[in-house]
């Protein structure tokens, strides 16, 4: 299926799983790897779950993109052994994304083709052979265009 165009922005994203309504979130410990992302219900402060959509390479027409913590600009989303996690590391070493259009919402796939799996609240993302599963899809609530430096 051809990649889904998104609007570079600030979002919260939403996972399809059971209970009540997750979102994508970065932990507040950190690994050898970064800190886990994970799936948790909303928590009032922001500043783990808000999160940064923004093309790869503005010079490159559909080009892949990649995702950051808004409030954490040198925060970007890497890929570790098919998991999920949120290091301050140079932009050029960010995992990239396309987004696809399935039943309900939309399916995150890292370069390989992976797609980002949520299998319960708490646990980490992880990244797996897409198949047509509820916890292989996820809903972007469009937050705003991209802050500012400074904002």
């Amino acid at each position: 299926m051809a990649p889904t165009p998104v609007k570079p922005g600030k979002y919260k994203i939403h996972a399809h799983i059971i209970g009540p309504s997750s979102l994508l979130t970065a932990t507040e410990y950190a690994v050898k790897y970064g800190a886990p992302v994970i799936t948790d219900r909303f928590n009032p402060l922001p500043i783990e779950q808000d999160w940064i959509i923004d093309v790869a390479d503005h010079e490159v027409v559909g080009s892949p993109y990649v995702i950051h913590l808004a409030y954490h600009p040198a925060a970007g989303l890497v890929v570790h052994e098919d998991k999920l996690f949120v290091n301050s590391v140079p932009r050029a070493e960010w995992a990239k994304f396309t987004f696809e259009r399935v039943i309900g919402g939309l399916k995150i796939l890292d370069e390989k083709g992976l797609a980002l799996r949520a299998g319960h609240r708490g646990a980490q993302i992880e990244l797996v052979a897409p198949k047509p599963e509820f916890q292989e899809t996820w809903t972007l609530e469009y937050q705003g265009p991209i802050p500012e430096a400074g904002e």
